[in-house]
């Protein structure tokens, strides 16, 4: 399994990968424009013009989303290399759900767009945009704060024990990821009905950090370590509750979640020696 997990990191990380993927996220922004349009000149069958939707924020929504898997994918390869860098993975996903769902409001007012139409939308917007904003701020000081040591020890061979067992975590996560995902694209598409696929794949990261922390004792039983990386498993239960919490309460429950995680990992520097050592690159048991 971490051989098949190094060979896909490997691919996924690619230049390669990366032009592949922006290109497919301007084709599908593209293409479902002018499959909106053309719904909107009934120049599609009825099935599929129902499908597609009038509204041509449609196209946003559809971009948006196929970056969120993008970013997804990412943070299943990035949890085998360090658990804080997975959690500030996280909130960037959610602050990019919270944009994602401010274009969905303006998405669902009729075109041409009236301001006696778009006053519940505007606050929706200010309030989801404002929070992802926030995010991002205090995700710049969290990021700033971190002294990647490695929490298995300074064993070499519990360290790469560690990073094994973290791989394999990450290859089962990113399967059940691809399941829920086609899962989520066959509800949608073929039988229009709502998916919470973040819901659910937010509620799996939950228990794949408690796995992880509890993995970790085998390595390292130190206070601190299982503190700080249990404290990290409250801001992923914070962003799910966040994510089925209503409009304008979502946007608080992320903040507090980013803040949670940038307070302990300052107490954590502060307060404990060798997380004070110099370094800035990533330790992959951390």
């Amino acid at each position: 399994m971490v051989r098949i997990f190094d060979w896909l990191e490997q691919r996924w990380e690619s230049a390669a990968a990366r032009r592949s993927v922006a290109t497919a996220l301007v084709v599908a922004f593209l293409g479902t424009l002018v499959a909106v349009e053309l719904a909107r000149r009934g120049w599609l069958p009825p099935a599929v013009r129902d499908a597609v939707g009038t509204n041509h924020f449609h196209a946003v929504q559809v971009a948006f989303y196929l970056l969120l898997a993008y970013e997804v994918t990412g943070l299943v390869f990035g949890l085998a290399r360090s658990v804080s860098n997975a959690t500030g993975k996280q909130l960037e996903i959610f602050s990019l759900i919270l944009l994602r769902r401010s274009f969905e409001a303006f998405g669902h007012l009729d075109e041409p767009v009236r301001w006696d139409q778009a006053r519940e939308s505007v606050l929706q917007m200010i309030s989801e945009g404002g929070g992802a904003l926030a995010i991002f701020v205090v995700l710049g000081v969290y990021y700033r704060l971190q002294r990647h040591r490695p929490a298995s020890g300074s064993d070499p061979q519990d360290r790469a024990r560690f990073i094994a067992a973290k791989k394999r975590i990450a290859l089962l996560l990113l399967v059940t990821f691809l399941l829920l995902g086609a899962r989520a694209l066959t509800t949608q598409a073929l039988l229009g009905l709502p998916t919470r696929f973040f819901e659910e794949f937010y509620t799996l990261l939950i228990f794949a950090d408690i796995l992880i922390v509890l993995i970790s004792i085998r390595y390292s039983t130190t206070y601190h370590v299982v503190f700080r990386n249990s404290g990290l498993a409250v801001s992923t239960v914070l962003l799910r509750l966040a994510l089925s919490a209503p409009i304008y309460v979502n946007a608080a429950l992320g903040l507090a979640a980013a803040l949670f995680a940038t307070a302990l990992t300052a107490a954590y520097n502060a307060f404990t020696p060798t997380a004070k050592a110099e370094g800035a690159a990533p330790a992959a048991g951390d």
